[in-house]
């Protein structure tokens, strides 16, 4: 949470700063056409929530992958014979850590129906299926800690359904706020087992650590505020903020989290648009534990959840209307880190990747 702070204060100038200038140019925006200024929000970068639809019905299916692969320890990296000589917290046996991940992908697969009955709100559900895999290493527990194998294990689930209600707030010629208020229910199995190598050398069925697990069973509040300006008649820049909380878990629940993002829209063509966006993100460790999940593995500890993470994003969204007859569009962006402030022993993210279809009616 070191850099959050900072990085908030940053956000706060830029997001919440009174538009003094919004009537300057008032005669040559007035002559724009709303539905300029509607169409930014509809092809913002398609990695993106919590954007307002401007009218009628809009369905969205969405594909995004994360890989993970290697540790860091706050933040920098570390060796698997450190991870070795760290004590196992959960247990007495073995004494130290003795299973360490390698790889790991995640799948998630979003749909989502808005409905907007007055360019003022809209309403919106979403469903989510999230497929996990995971590459670890087993080591011996004892003496010269030789390798006695990889495993993998992985799940899949119906991860999560959300509803959420987006109002217009304040709305000018060049610039246009809007808030949202969401309730998102886990639905998925939060003690899906899988078949591991202990340090013993012998095969077992676990119920798997919180990473792999498809959902937490906890119910959450999103309330998010996004401001859209344009900038010039070809580009618009957006600021958000969401604010995720749980308001009722079972035993354990990941942690609450603050996401801010800020990215640039450049309609480079009619049919053709640039994104560039900053995504900052300030995560709780995992709140609660289930004390069945206790193997000699870092993702076993509810404290190396969480921390701080900065992205940068590069997207482009195609317009298919004039391919399709409809209201088409296909958009794709890809996220790396800039940083990653984690807490304690974590994998280190490579990428994020989402790619996806829109069609309004």
């Amino acid at each position: 949470m070191k850099n959050f702070l900072t990085i908030l204060l940053l956000f706060s100038v830029f997001l919440f700063s009174d538009d003094h200038d919004e009537h300057k140019d008032h005669e040559s925006m007035h002559m724009m056409e709303h539905k300029d200024h509607t169409d930014h929000h509809s092809s913002a970068p398609i990695g993106t929530t919590g954007n307002m639809h401007h009218m009628g019905w809009m369905v969205s299916v969405k594909q995004g992958v994360m890989n993970m692969n290697g540790n860091i320890m706050d933040g920098e990296s570390i060796s698997n014979a450190e991870i070795l000589q760290m004590p196992n917290p959960l247990g007495s046996m073995p004494a130290n850590l003795s299973v360490i991940p390698e790889d790991m992908d995640m799948h998630m697969t979003m749909i989502d129906v808005m409905y907007a009955p007055s360019k003022d709100l809209t309403l919106m559900m979403m469903g989510t299926y999230v497929s996990k895999d995971m590459t670890l290493n087993t080591y011996a527990p004892m003496m010269d800690r030789n390798l006695l194998g990889k495993f993998s294990t992985s799940s899949n689930d119906l991860s999560e359904l959300t509803f959420s209600v987006l109002g217009n707030l304040h709305d000018t010629d060049n610039s246009k706020w809007h808030g949202e208020a969401t309730l998102q229910k886990s639905i998925g199995t939060n003690d899906d087992t899988d078949q591991v190598l202990t340090p013993m050398g012998t095969e077992m069925n676990m119920i798997l650590p919180y990473a792999m697990q498809a959902s937490d069973k906890a119910t959450r509040l999103v309330l998010g505020l996004t401001n859209s300006r344009k900038l010039s008649d070809k580009t618009s820049w957006t600021n958000q903020v969401r604010y995720k909380k749980v308001i009722n878990k079972k035993d354990w629940a990941f942690g609450d989290l603050v996401e801010l993002n800020s990215w640039v829209q450049h309609q480079y063509q009619p049919y053709l648009s640039f994104s560039a966006r900053l995504k900052f993100a300030t995560q709780d460790e995992v709140s609660g534990a289930n004390p069945m999940i206790m193997a000699p593995v870092q993702t076993a500890n509810p404290k190396n959840y969480g921390g701080d993470e900065l992205h940068i994003g590069l997207g482009v969204n195609h317009d298919l209307s004039f391919l399709t007859s409809k209201q088409d569009v296909l958009g794709i962006e890809v996220l790396f880190p800039i940083f990653q402030d984690k807490n304690n022993l974590q994998m280190e993210t490579s990428y994020q990747i989402v790619v996806g279809f829109n069609r309004s009616f």
